[in-house]
């Protein structure tokens, strides 16, 4: 019975984080997700030594440091100042579905697909308001470009975050763009193309007027962009030192840290910065890490791969279930208890590759399948707006059908 507590309990917190509700009570996913953790260390599932081993502080250091500077940009106004840059030159509305998908997709990559969602979407909706677009039109187009314009970057959402750490990866920076940085940009066209398909009475021939926003404070607004020159300068020089220096290892943690360095010494809302980065994320992560490793220890899931008829460690095999799995259990968990089994397996690079596709893109099909979904949604929400689950996936199955082909298609004519 020991050993079935945390496969129970795993189940019970994924249902949980699927209804996110039981009569009156509402649950938010961090809060879930640290009770399954709660439980399986009282229960003895495992012990407390074992259960701060499994937290990966190299993860929960590297999403608190990128939290600090994406609040900065945001609290500064520095990135609404740069969405004029990017967004200005848009004259029409399917201009400006586009310069969304490349731009917040570009961004991604950078900084992480949930600070664009928690950004992005009070631009999304000033767009809708200035321009008279349907606001769901712009919030699906940030959906789908934060998710898919992650897919290509170690550090474009929390699940490659996992893989470049632990999975066995050396030099991620190169790697991730080497093996999906094209099919993630015709995956992009893709997202352009239904999009337009899906909204055609919106792509009105009207030209866009644009207005630039001010900076609303300016001292940390120079800081904000100080930072976000030393995250990019700085993962520049870890590309360039593996090429170059390929003793020298320049970590993802410290790239984080040296990066927030000027908000957190040269701020005087330092403070203020700090209590409102995303701390239910981390938490969540603390309780990912403890569960998944019960879970692990539990023994369950080893005789099953070695019984297993399928080809675990095979492309398409690892980009549909993916896909699939992830809708149910958020992609998020779904890495962090496929990256042992993959291992176990001796899973190669683009096996690797092929699980960061597949988790990724599985926030395209439905609005479970990626916390930037849910993130987009509630501050909408908090504005008036809206996606409903049919609404989304309308879009969003067909879209990641067809993602799903092109990932699999390119990904398996690469040598393992």
């Amino acid at each position: 019975m020991g050993t079935l507590i945390p496969l129970v309990v795993l189940v019970i917190v994924f249902l949980l984080i699927a209804v996110r509700k039981i009569g009156n009570v509402n649950f938010r996913i961090w809060q879930v997700m640290l009770l399954g953790a709660l439980v399986v260390l009282a229960t003895g599932s495992i012990t407390p030594l074992d259960a701060l081993a499994s937290i990966n502080l190299d993860v929960m250091l590297f999403l608190f440091f990128m939290f600090v500077i994406g609040e900065a940009l945001a609290a500064s106004g520095y990135l609404y100042h740069l969405s004029f840059r990017l967004f200005s030159r848009a004259e029409s509305v399917r201009h400006l579905i586009f310069r969304i998908l490349v731009g917040a997709g570009v961004l991604s990559a950078l900084l992480m697909n949930d600070t664009l969602a928690v950004v992005g979407t009070p631009l999304m909706l000033y767009f809708g308001r200035r321009h008279g677009i349907s606001p769901k039109l712009l919030l699906l187009a940030l959906a789908f470009a934060v998710t898919t314009g992650s897919v290509a970057s170690p550090i474009g959402n929390p699940q490659n975050l996992l893989i470049a750490l632990s999975g066995g990866i050396e030099n991620p920076f190169i790697t991730f763009p080497l093996y999906l940085a094209v099919p993630t940009a015709i995956s992009l066209l893709l997202a352009y193309v239904f999009l337009c398909r899906a909204f055609p009475g919106e792509l009105h021939p009207a030209p866009l007027v644009h207005r630039k926003e001010e900076i609303c404070d300016p001292a940390l607004a120079a800081l904000a962009r100080l930072s976000l020159i030393l995250l990019v300068f700085l993962i520049g020089a870890r590309v360039a030192a593996v090429m170059l220096v390929p003793d020298l290892d320049i970590r993802l943690t410290w790239i984080a840290v040296i990066a927030a360095i000027p908000v957190l010494v040269g701020s005087r809302r330092r403070f203020e910065i700090l209590r409102r980065i995303d701390w239910p994320t981390l938490i969540f992560f603390a309780g990912l890490f403890v569960l998944m490793a019960s879970v692990w220890q539990s023994g369950f899931f080893q005789p099953l791969i070695e019984e297993s008829s399928l080809d675990l460690a095979a492309v398409p095999v690892i980009v549909v279930m993916g896909v699939v799995v992830s809708q149910f259990v958020s992609n998020v968990p779904f890495v962090a208890l496929s990256l042992p089994v993959l291992s176990h397996l001796g899973t190669s690079t683009v096996g690797m590759m092929a699980l960061a596709a597949g988790s990724t893109i599985a926030g395209n099909m439905l609005i479970l399948g990626a916390a930037s979904n849910v993130i987009i949604i509630q501050c909408a929400e908090r504005d008036g707006e809206t996606l409903t689950f049919g609404e989304f996936a309308r879009v969003g199955i067909p879209l990641t059908v067809a993602q799903t082909a092109v990932y699999v298609i390119f990904l398996s004519l690469i040598p393992a």
